[in-house]
């Protein structure tokens, strides 16, 4: 801050020198007389002893800075090197405030004595190398947490687009490393990043073209100064400028309030208040310091008084009643700045080191004359190292660097007005030591945006992708420019800028906007469903349909058509086809482990039986027909009742497949979620594919050879010969289960159970009609064609005469 050296003096009276006499630089020289002053009237710290200081300028070369000062520090003009006379009033420690060129310089000349020298300007990571700096101390606080809090700033306002202008030096390659670490692990991403060196000119054309409507600038040099200087002459109203300090001299020139710095946000270390400062600071005038020739010409340039050539410090024509609010603040700030603050800590921390070494040399022979030092400044470093206490605002102040605690961090928004004035307003603050989330607190209404802002700017690559969508990244370029995409079936997102989409549970389903779960619907083929009661209503019609058809077999048990066909064979089949028909009804209703497990059972073994029947009736057919001469080989095998051993030999190998099946992966009761939109269907689920396709496969195997004998023996001439009907009957029942097959493995859900459920009924009700509509048509319509008698004697068979 304007290069500058504050030097510490025992015994001696106070003289402060200025390198400019401006007022942001004599607060500084308050904050010092103050502390001192303090010090002074406390009998508890320096009893009988008062504090003194010196001030020495920076001459504007900074090349002759080295060799000024070490004519400082000899006290002489022109001096040969190692020896001095003046002995008076040596100095204890050096107070300093300068770039780190120049400290780096006086630094190593200093180092050659062991001086204690303290910083009250930035804090600088180039000075705080132990190993070439032992001897220097700096006040103010690491910036630990200043990427973290501009960070948690832009995702408070969702600025995820942002522009990086950083200083190249040590501490802002520092901060740029925080800072593309925060945002990365943040979401937010640099539109671009310049490194410009000092002393460089930029080009505004970065700035002016990209879309990035926020732009973070770092540097604690007059870098950001004469930037936003240049950026003034843009006019450039549609950008947010986010820096690390309380840049004021940006608003010297008479600017309006359409300034492209207002609204500008500043970051600062926060501080306490100093009870007495500001009143100091308020109060202060040429009569109450008439010495001051600084005072006296800060003065003149604020309030116009005028001042006698001669002594420089008389005023005459000085308004009354004049006052420092009057001033801008880039003029003469009354509130107390973080340099300020810092310089009274360090005032403090000498003289608590003093007071210690006092105390530690309080048997100690005087050395030298009344006047000289007790001891050497290099002493001092011993306990300058562990030097902790409390100041006056109640927080600790240490020089060891590993003892500073994390500091918490101010924010204010700068506000432009007409005629180069300003205001400073505080706008929230952020503290690393809050729990997560609650680290930032802002008080948005106190924040001014630039005219060209009508609300809370935007600073995004692309528009924020809305509920519903997900984020799809665009290729080669960054993280946070992407697309939309709709979210997939079943798939929802309920929050904006979601990287992925989440599925819903089972038993939810998305919305029509994918950006909600709603819950299923459990459902089934139930009796209260119109296809389920259609099937239920068809199962039981035809079960009664084929119990009366049995009822009329019954009754006319002894007539030749029902004789001549194998009536127990008939009534085995009819019997059979009702279950067939009945156990349709074990997949209608909510499905459970008992029907689940009776499905394959009783759809195998029924359908087995009525199949392997209608094998039975055809092989009879054909032994019938085949047995010409009596003692041969087919008369006995008709007579012996054969062709029934051939339904129970069936049935055991489809009964043994179905133990199997039910052995090693039995049907269970299973959830569809996909085959209808918004419903959860109850379904049983097979078990075993591979077991349900064995026994429906040896079923049409069985059907098939069926199919094949019954084809060859229907030429067979005779009245009674059924072998056509068996035939076509066969042919529909496979017509039937080829069908099923494709159908049965396109569809899903309850249509999958109404297919299975068609195909009972529709190839039961096939061998039904195939095989006794005729028989009873001729049974009941024409009773007189059913009579062997009929053909010969032209007779009805009504009279039901046994045979």
């Amino acid at each position: 801050t304007d290069h500058k050296y504050i030097i510490f003096h025992t015994y001696t009276a106070f003289l402060f020198l200025l390198h400019r006499s401006n007022g942001k630089n004599y607060q500084l020289v308050l904050a010092l007389v103050f502390a001192i002053e303090e010090i002074n009237r406390n009998p508890h710290i320096l009893p009988n002893m008062s504090l003194g200081f010196d001030l020495y300028t920076i001459p504007d070369n900074e090349s002759n800075v080295l060799e000024s000062f070490f004519f400082w520090l000899l006290g002489l003009e022109k001096v040969i090197p190692n020896y001095t006379c003046r002995r008076e009033s040596k100095s204890v420690a050096v107070l300093l405030g300068a770039t780190r060129k120049t400290s780096s310089q006086t630094g190593l000349l200093l180092e050659l004595y062991k001086f204690p020298q303290i910083t009250f300007g930035p804090f600088d990571h180039a000075l705080s190398d132990p190993g070439q700096f032992p001897s220097l101390y700096q006040m103010a606080p690491r910036d630990t947490s200043l990427a973290l809090c501009m960070v948690s700033l832009l995702l408070h306002f969702h600025w995820t687009w942002v522009g990086l202008l950083i200083s190249e030096d040590q501490k802002g390659i520092q901060i740029l490393s925080d800072l593309k670490r925060e945002m990365e692990q943040n979401g937010v991403c640099a539109a671009f990043v310049k490194v410009i060196p000092e002393d460089t000119e930029f080009s505004l054309h970065l700035i002016i073209e990209s879309s990035a409507n926020v732009i973070i600038i770092y540097s604690d040099t007059n870098f950001v100064e004469e930037l936003l200087f240049a950026i003034g002459q843009y006019f450039m109203t549609w950008k947010v400028w986010v820096t690390n300090s309380r840049w004021q001299d940006v608003s010297k020139m008479k600017h309006l309030i359409l300034d492209s710095s207002h609204g500008m946000l500043m970051f600062s270390h926060y501080h306490g208040e100093i009870p007495g400062f500001t009143e100091l600071t308020s109060t202060v005038n040429p009569s109450k310091f008439p010495e001051d020739i600084y005072l006296a010409r800060l003065w003149h340039f604020c309030f116009g008084s005028s001042y006698s050539k001669r002594d420089c410090q008389t005023l005459e024509n000085c308004p009354q009643n004049a006052s420092w609010e009057w001033v801008p603040e880039y003029v003469f700030d009354m509130s107390l700045r973080e340099e300020s603050y810092n310089i009274y800590n360090a005032v403090y921390a000498v003289a608590h080191t003093l007071h210690e070494m006092l105390l530690q040399l309080v048997d100690t022979p005087k050395m030298g004359n009344e006047e000289g030092l007790l001891f050497s400044p290099w002493q001092l470093h011993p306990i300058l190292k562990k030097l902790k206490f409390e100041n006056i605002a109640g927080e600790q102040v240490t020089l060891d660097e590993k003892m500073k605690l994390e500091t918490e961090y101010v924010i204010h928004s700068f506000w432009n007005f007409p005629e180069g004035l300003s205001y400073i307003v505080k706008v929230g603050n952020f503290s690393p030591y809050a729990p997560h989330g609650q680290q930032l607190s802002l008080q948005e209404d106190l924040i001014e945006w630039s005219i060209g802002f009508t609300q809370t700017p935007r600073s995004v690559c692309t528009e924020t992708c809305g509920p519903g969508f997900r984020k799809s990244p665009q290729e080669g370029k960054a993280a946070c420019c992407f697309n939309c995409h709709p979210c997939p079936e079943n798939e929802i997102s309920n929050e904006t800028d979601m990287d992925q989409c989440v599925k819903c549970p089972d038993h939810q389903y998305a919305n029509t906007e994918r950006n909600q779960c709603l819950q299923r619907s459990v459902t089934f083929l139930a009796y209260q469903d119109p296809l389920g009661m259609a099937l239920a209503c068809t199962a039981v019609c035809l079960s009664v349909l084929t119990s009366a058809v049995l009822g009329v077999f019954v009754r006319h048990q002894h007539t030749p058509i029902v004789k001549a066909n194998n009536r127990a064979l008939s009534y085995i089949l009819l019997i059979s086809l009702t279950f067939c028909f009945l156990c349709s009804l074990l997949f209608i209703g909510p499905p459970n482990t008992a029907t689940c497990t009776l499905q394959p059972i009783a759809f195998g073994l029924v359908f087995t039986v009525a199949v392997s029947t209608v094998l039975a009736k055809t092989v009879t057919v054909i032994l019938a027909f085949k047995v010409t001469a009596p003692g041969r080989r087919m008369r006995r095998l008709l007579v012996s009742g054969a062709p029934n051993f051939i339904i129970p030999s069936c049935s055991l190998i489809q009964l043994t497949l179905c133990g199997v099946w039910l052995g090693t992966s039995p049907p269970f009761v299973d959830s569809d979620t996909h085959s209808e939109h918004g419903h959860i269907i109850i379904t049983c689920n097979k078990g075993s594919v591979t077991a349900f396709y064995c026994g429906l496969g040896y079923l049409g195997s069985l059907a098939l050879g069926t199919f094949m004998v019954a084809f060859l023996a229907r030429n067979l001439p005779d009245t009674f010969n059924e072998a056509k009907f068996l035939t076509f009957s066969m042919l529909v029942f496979c017509s039937v289960w080829l069908t099923f097959l494709p159908v049965h493995h396109s569809t899903k859900g309850k249509v999958m159970v109404a297919v299975e459920v068609f195909s009972i009924l529709a190839s039961s009700a096939g061998l039904l009609g195939c095989i006794f509509a005729p028989k009873c048509y001729v049974i009941l319509l024409k009773p007189h064609s059913c009579s062997l008698h009929g053909f010969r004697d032209r007779t009805l068979c009504g009279s039901n005469k046994p045979s």
